[in-house]
């Protein structure tokens, strides 16, 4: 679970989650050569601006000549254009670098949560999710991308300048290495507190987010029950403490600049003091000086940026640990074998359940299923009927290999499922859910789920045999009307017709209905009834019937009660044999029932 490996690991201590970005580096090596060679060629053109600042001052102005003065201030312009344009590739290919590197880090967490099992889902909000594919992401990429440049542009600099004013006046070279662990130190002490505040701003962040994206999901809900004020409460005291973190670590971060400029600039003060001395005493020329001052200037700039994007850099590998949690340490617990088995590409639809007994990772206490056998023969019809609890949804969510049993074993054409993909196992399935999914997407394309490489004359023979085509075609822009997210746009009858017609569209061999035509008008029903037979003839078909009328056709009838089966035969023999059914049924067939 991504919340117990977040608490085992220590955090704001080192950079090591910033080494989860070598493979995503490694695809652009030659970019990331080319960037190099910009930034070693633009710090070389920079570092030669105070040695040709320096001979204008020495030797172009001290020979009275306009020749030789024109030819060292072109030397000092071509030195200034050759920076500037190598500046700019550097600052493209590094930008380029760091856009396409997020770009691939959200793509790797999203396809690794999307194939994530249930289990997950039940200890980790969406909004969680959410927050590390954008807010972490958008940090790292400040990294990848800007900071990243800026340090490696400032590393050179300082590298290469302090190397530079070495060769110009060792005495004061000398004063600015004494100086330099009393600059850094600090700088580090107070850089691992930054890191450690930006985890914690980013896990304030994502809870906020977490919040928001739970009640917006439920905002009629929200609204049914007149909890938006204290809806906003709770959302305000989330943003509030988010805020107090952002708060904090943006003072820590200032503290850090602030300690970083003047610690830098007081040593430089203190060296040029010196060096005023020294050209008084003949010791050093002007230019001399003015190529050590500008050096030294260059040593300042280096290093408050570096003081600066430590900062960033520290923000970075605290939501780089975040993202590693699911790129690295989030396993499905539902995965394919090491060497799958495989079913032909049309499955017969024979099903058995044998021995299985199941209990949900969140309720260890209660098993769902116990000791649940049933054999399901090919092209049989079953129905599974009990009160709420009894386990029938459990059955279908096995089934779809959402989860895999503790005990026991279900088959498929005599395969056991744990030795399938996940993927090959849904692949022979289509369900049909009594509360219907839509995405934010045109009709068309909310049918096409079904099979994504569907003809639009096969999506709209699916609508037809579902009996939506005629709402459809009233639609405004008919099938490519964008049906708002999770289908707003449509009533609940109507959004269950194009579930109907997704299934109908994948047309698998295996069929789960739970309540298919519950939401419909009794029009809609028989129309719906019709298609739903043409399409269960000749494959397995698996109903959940809270409405015992669905299913008075249906080959046999399960009836369940606690994760067991304790019926199993027709309409009639149940009603005469078994206690729970006939009591199920005296409720619905009643006179006065409903």
């Amino acid at each position: 679970m991504v919340d117990a490996a977040a608490a085992e690991r220590p955090k704001g201590r080192s950079l090591t989650p910033l080494r989860a970005l070598a493979p995503f580096v490694r695809p652009y090596r030659g970019r990331t050569v080319l960037a190099l060679v910009a930034l070693v060629v633009a710090a070389g053109a920079m570092l030669a601006l105070p040695v040709a600042l320096r001979q204008l001052v020495d030797f172009g102005l001290g020979a009275r000549s306009a020749e030789t003065l024109n030819r060292y201030f072109v030397g000092f312009l071509a030195a200034a254009a050759a920076f500037g344009a190598f500046a700019a590739m550097r600052f493209y290919l590094m930008t380029w670098i760091g856009e396409r590197i997020v770009a691939d880090v959200r793509d790797a967490v999203y396809r690794r949560v999307i194939r994530m099992d249930p289990t997950f889902f039940e200890t980790t909000r969406t909004g969680e999710v959410l927050s590390r594919l954008t807010t972490d992401t958008t940090l790292v990429q400040t990294i990848a991308g800007s900071s990243l440049s800026i340090a490696l542009r400032s590393s050179l600099n300082l590298v290469g300048s302090l190397v530079m004013m070495a060769l110009t006046s060792l005495k004061l070279m000398g004063f600015i290495v004494v100086g330099i662990p009393l600059v850094v130190a600090p700088l580090i002490v107070v850089g691992r507190s930054v890191r450690k505040l930006s985890r914690e701003s980013q896990d304030a962040i994502a809870d906020s987010s977490g919040l928001a994206g739970e009640t917006l999901n439920a905002v009629q809900t929200v609204q049914a029950f007149r909890l938006e004020e204290l809806q906003s409460h709770r959302f305000n005291t989330a943003v509030e403490q988010s805020f107090v973190v952002a708060i904090k670590r943006t003072r820590v971060r200032a503290w850090l600049t602030a300690l970083g400029t003047m610690l830098v600039f007081g040593a430089i003060t203190m060296v040029l003091w010196l060096g005023a001395h020294e050209v008084i005493a003949g010791r050093m020329t002007g230019g001399e000086l003015g190529q050590f001052l500008m050096y030294a200037m260059f040593v300042g700039v280096a290093a408050a940026s570096l003081s600066e994007t430590w900062g960033d850099v520290q923000r970075a590998a605290g939501a780089m640990d975040r993202l590693v949690e699911l790129m690295l340490h989030a396993e499905p617990a539902i995965r394919a074998p090491a060497a799958p088995a495989q079913l032909p590409a049309r499955s017969q639809g024979h099903i058995a359940f044998e021995g299985v007994s199941f209990r949900y990772p969140s309720r260890p206490e209660t098993r769902a299923l116990d000791d649940y056998s049933l054999e399901i023969r090919a092209g049989e019809t079953i129905a599974f009927v009990g009160p709420s609890g009894a386990g029938k949804s459990t059955a279908f969510q096995l089934l779809m290999r959402f989860y895999d049993p503790e005990a026991g074993r279900i088959t498929m054409d005599g395969v056991p499922l744990t030795a399938l993909a996940p993927e090959d196992v849904r692949g022979q399935i289509a369900m049909v859910p009594q509360d219907t999914v839509l995405f934010g997407a045109s009709a068309r394309e909310n049918i096409r789920y079904g099979r994504p490489d569907a003809t639009d004359a096969e999506i709209e023979a699916a609508a037809r045999a579902a009996a939506a085509d005629e709402f459809l075609k009233k639609l405004p822009q008919g099938y490519d009307t964008f049906l708002g997210e999770r289908g707003t746009r449509l009533s609940g009858g109507q959004r269950q017709r194009i579930a109907i017609a997704r299934a109908i569209l994948k047309d698998p061999p295996v069929l789960l209905l739970d309540e298919a035509t519950s939401a419909l008008d009794a029009e809609s029903e028989r129309l719906v009834q019709q298609a739903l037979e043409g399409l269960m003839r000749g494959r397995t078909t698996i109903i959940i019937a809270h409405r015992l009328a669905t299913v008075l056709k249906a080959d046999r009838i399960v009836v369940m009660d606690h994760g067991r089966i304790v019926g199993v035969g027709t309409h009639a023999e149940l009603r005469e044999t078994n206690a729970l059914y006939a009591r199920l049924a005296d409720l619905q067939f009643a006179p006065n029932a409903g």
